[in-house]
């Protein structure tokens, strides 16, 4: 009986967190989430061109940085600024793009930040229930690799419209954005199709293969290209620095939005 009472005030806990959430983001359009359980795939840059290029095709967007202790998204876009932290929270804008990170929130960008499950899960809450979001045609979230709090928190409190999947072309990096899409379907959430990072002429497939396995769509193939580190690493979005990046990523914002629209 005791454990009875207590799924049934989680699941209550749960529903309550969501309507909240819905609430706060209901002048957002679009939700997707980028994502895979393997690191080293490359989602940061695959969230941060893709948001990006949605912008580039006249969309008002958001990109919401969820990898709570190991933020990379302001470094990619060369933000320095901080937030005061003041309820609710305010992302910052950059070249048109609402951005918003637990680094934003941290005196220094160095250093490590240690917390356990629940002070992340917290701040993932806070990144979409007291985060004011405005109007927004996509929200794009950029999450960590694994299936650990905020992956779960995101799935069970955003009504998503799917995830987007990375994956890279090795086989064991495939096996790998099958379990994250596994999981995806298990949670009654959409895989919106498959994108396959850092290919090169002599190694490719890992998208195919991710693909065929879950029944969906492989958007696209990036290959691999140095100017991608490059740019990252100057503060500067790739869709917006060369043309042949930038057109492969509207490509794959064009699909998107066909199915979503």
């Amino acid at each position: 009986m005791q454990e009875q009472a207590g799924s049934q005030n989680f699941i209550a806990a749960v529903l309550s967190k969501k309507q909240l959430v819905k609430a706060n983001l209901e002048k957002v359009k679009h939700k997707i989430g980028v994502y895979s359980a393997k690191g080293g795939t490359g989602k940061t840059t695959i969230a941060i061109n893709l948001a990006y290029a949605l912008k580039e095709l006249g969309y008002k967007v958001g990109l919401l940085d969820a990898d709570i202790d190991t933020p990379n998204v302001t470094l990619f876009l060369g933000i320095n600024q901080r937030a005061d932290g003041a309820y609710p929270l305010k992302p910052v804008e950059k070249d048109g793009v609402k951005v918003i990170s637990s680094s934003l929130f941290m005196d220094d960008s160095k250093k490590p930040i240690i917390w356990r499950g629940p002070l992340i899960a917290k701040l993932v809450e806070d990144f979409m229930q007291n985060t004011a979001w405005g109007e927004l045609d996509y929200l794009v979230i950029d999450l960590p690799p694994g299936t650990s709090d905020s992956p779960l928190s995101i799935m069970q409190l955003l009504d998503m419209d799917g995830f987007v999947l990375v994956t890279t072309p090795q086989h064991i990096a495939a096996l790998n954005t099958i379990r994250s899409g596994l999981m995806i379907k298990r949670l009654n959430v959409a895989v919106l199709g498959v994108i396959e990072n850092m290919s090169t002429a002599d190694n490719t497939g890992g998208g195919k293969e991710v693909a065929e396995a879950l029944n969906t769509e492989l958007l696209g193939t990036i290959p691999y290209n140095e100017k991608f580190n490059k740019f990252s690493d100057s503060g500067k979005v790739p869709v917006e620095e060369d043309n042949d990046i930038r057109e492969e990523f509207i490509r794959i914002a064009s699909k998107l939005k066909d199915m979503l629209h």
